[in-house]
């Protein structure tokens, strides 16, 4: 029931896809990524609400860590995957390349690099206050967490790049609906940056071997 697009984007072999809304959607498109075509990487690109009140409407949070806001935590440390924290950490690399694909951008908004939570629910004040309060994290969304976990125990390179579409002062589904086109289009274009600084490490790292190989 996914439509899966395969082609080029910078020189790199991918495959997009809409996965739906909610972690179990995500998780199944993830899976599917991982079992049906191979993919060595996956990048998370949407929209987010924002939780730290320093975020802006169109700003972009790209994730350095990742939590579940509605699991209890032993789920994760007790249980499988046996995690030894309930946060699902980015790939360092992906970072770097994202740090530096953001830094040769000009952008509506600002970027932020740091914690992402997700539940299966659009946040309401009161719900705001707890996760707040118990995770301290710059955005929120319903699918995150969940990509996160299947790339987890693939041990498959992850990060999330997710641009504010509401906030506390400017909240509610009228806010998510207005502002999602942008939002979106603000995240594909910090994606295809990141995949641009991907491609030329590559070449790089590519060139660098046939030299050695000509030496040997």
């Amino acid at each position: 029931m996914l439509r899966f697009y395969e082609g080029q984007i910078q020189g790199i072999e991918i495959v997009a896809l809409f996965s739906g809304v909610c972690k179990v959607n995500a998780a199944i498109a993830s899976q599917l990524l991982i079992d049906v075509y191979g993919v060595t990487t996956i990048i998370n690109a949407g929209t987010a609400g924002g939780m730290d009140p320093k975020l802006g409407i169109f700003d972009t949070v790209i994730s350095t860590e990742v939590c579940y806001h509605d699991v209890a935590p032993d789920i994760l440390t007790a249980f499988h995957p046996w995690m030894e924290t309930v946060f699902f950490e980015t790939d360092h690399e992906l970072l770097e390349y994202s740090k530096t694909a953001v830094g040769k951008m000009e952008l509506a908004g600002e970027v932020f690099w740091g914690r992402m939570v997700t539940g299966e629910s659009f946040i309401t004040e009161e719900g705001r206050q707890r996760i707040q309060d118990e995770f301290a994290p710059l955005s929120v969304d319903m699918e995150t967490a969940g990509i996160a976990h299947v790339c987890y125990v693939n041990r498959i390179p992850f990060i999330a790049i997710r641009c504010i579409t509401d906030t506390a002062a400017n909240s509610g589904l009228g806010n998510f609906e207005e502002n999602c086109a942008k939002a979106s289009g603000i995240a594909k274009d910090i994606t295809a940056a990141l995949l641009k600084e991907l491609a030329r490490d590559m070449e790089e790292k590519s060139a660098a071997e046939t030299t050695e190989t000509d030496k040997i």
